[in-house]
């Protein structure tokens, strides 16, 4: 039996928030592939919201192929979402606290 699949939920943005990201993340680009924000080259650290962030806390790159890989890998799960963004921000503050070098 498979986990069923948990939503985003809206206005959260703790993914993209919570932990650090280690390798380039891009500009981005509009349908044409011109760039309308730069990125960040050199990543981003724990607890600094991502420069893709908008307004409504969705990410901007999100369809982008060379978005970071730990961000096309994180997938919402209750465990991980839990029920509130605090939650989220929780779990994903000490899951970067284990992981860290």
């Amino acid at each position: 039996m498979s986990t069923p699949a948990v939503a985003c939920r809206t206005a959260c943005g703790a993914c993209c928030t919570a932990p650090s990201i280690s390798s380039p993340i891009p500009p981005q680009r509009d349908e044409q592939g011109r760039v309308v924000s730069a990125g960040l080259p050199q990543g981003k650290p724990a607890g600094q919201p991502c420069v893709h962030l908008d307004e409504a806390l969705r990410c901007r790159i999100f369809t982008q192929v060379d978005r970071p890989a730990v961000c096309a890998g994180l997938q919402p799960s209750q465990e991980m979402c839990g029920d509130t963004t605090a939650q989220a921000m929780l779990f994903l503050q000490r899951l970067e606290q284990a992981t860290a070098p």
